[in-house]
């Protein structure tokens, strides 16, 4: 009797296994899960993180049709949820993709904040996650197994920048930073880079999430008369940093502001004041990156600009590669197994219009230069490093009033 129990239990679990991986019509599927931003403080940044899975989703399926694996091809279904920009919500929903969708990896949400909360569920239960968002350096010092990054980490954000700025005669900076994970390394990378090329830190200072008055901070970083001002940040705290040091007539030699800069949305959103501005990016359309799949980062760029009309910000860009990494490996593992795509991944070495992946022992891509643009004439042109570089870092901007 009990021999029957097990005979019976054992082909339920693979009518299930066969159910998880097959369609209604007996397609083969893959599901891939992933809560990502649609609402919240990161919708700007976590839409534009969805979209890059959606590129890829298009491609595989339509176009290169669906993932080899042994020489059967599968179809990608992404199950994708809203988090609300909400850590517990990201929890939650983490949770049900693998527990009810049951779903056979997962992608990144947007963000460090985030992408700790989504590790932190999956990876007890052996789910590999592939994000190219989550960039602070404390993601990959906790001994996660199944965590693994294609873009370069925070505390390398600044470094591009600073180098070029200090290489243009910028002698100092201040630095102010929102109090969370992924901001908080960008502003602690820039303290050491700041050093590297021997610029001055004459302050730095925090302010809480969702910040809605930053005047006094920035009355504070005026009086010190700093050649440069860094903020670490997201998108809403981007657009407040340019909109109050006008109103406090605060004008750096240089303002370098992450997340911002680099999306089209934000220069249409403050307009000739955007001029100037410089911002760390992961990934421009113009730059030299090109691979096997979707050909260069400017077949990318019109691409996704068929799709959605508009130039793809880096964090589309990254969304994209971190789905492309994962397909990979899953075609070198022959398998749907976790444990087998795990190690493909720690094997990987690929040449793609995103740049150049390897993961390291911890996860991180080991293998990206950060990059640096500048907004000049109302378009983010590459000003670093200079093999990327399409024009010349302007340094000093010229004061508001001769603009």
């Amino acid at each position: 009797m009990n021999r029957i129990i097990l005979i019976l239990a054992l082909l339920l679990a693979a009518s299930l296994a066969l159910t998880a991986c097959s369609s209604d019509d007996g397609e083969k599927v893959i599901k891939i899960g992933a809560a990502v931003s649609e609402t919240g403080r990161y919708a700007e940044e976590g839409n534009n993180t969805r979209r890059g899975y959606l590129v890829w989703e298009e491609w595989v399926n339509d176009e290169y049709g669906g993932v080899d694996i042994g020489g059967d091809r599968y179809r990608v279904e992404l199950v994708m949820y809203d988090d609300q920009s909400d850590p517990d919500t990201t929890a939650a929903l983490v949770e049900r993709l693998i527990d009810e969708d049951k779903v056979d990896f997962l992608l990144g949400p947007y963000s460090s904040t985030l992408n700790q909360r989504a590790i932190e569920v999956a990876d007890p239960r052996g789910m590999i996650v592939v994000q190219g968002t989550g960039s602070s350096e404390t993601l990959f010092r906790q001994s996660f197994q199944n965590l693994f990054a294609v873009h370069t980490p925070a505390g390398n954000y600044a470094q591009s920048a600073l180098q070029a700025l200090a290489e243009k005669g910028a002698k100092s900076v201040v630095i102010a930073h929102t109090d969370v994970v992924f901001p908080a390394s960008v502003a602690e990378g820039a303290v050491h880079w700041a050093g590297e090329y021997g610029l001055e830190v004459l302050a730095m200072e925090k302010y809480p999430q969702d910040v809605a008055d930053v005047a006094g901070m920035l009355s504070n970083f005026k009086a010190l008369e700093p050649d440069v001002f860094l903020g670490a940040g997201y998108y809403n705290d981007a657009l407040l940093f340019v909109r109050t040091a006008k109103e406090l007539d605060f004008n750096p030699k240089a303002m370098v502001l992450t997340v911002g800069p680099t999306d089209s949305n934000f220069i249409d959103e403050v307009g000739q004041d955007a001029d100037y501005l410089v911002g760390p990016t992961q990934w421009e359309p113009s730059m030299s990156y090109e691979g096997a799949y979707f050909g260069s980062a400017s077949d990318y760029s019109e691409r996704y600009e068929a799709m959605f009309g508009s130039v793809p910000p880096y964090q589309s860009a990254s969304a994209t590669a971190a789905a492309l990494a994962l397909h990979l490996a899953v075609e070198a593992a022959g398998s749907l197994d976790s444990g087998t795509v795990r190690d493909a991944l720690r094997n990987l070495d690929a040449d793609t219009f995103f740049g150049r992946i390897i993961f390291d022992a911890t996860g991180k891509n080991a293998a990206r230069p950060m990059g640096a643009i500048q907004i000049q004439n109302g378009s983010a042109r590459v000003v670093a490093p200079s093999d990327y570089a399409v024009a010349e870092l302007i340094y000093p901007a010229p004061p508001r009033k001769d603009r």
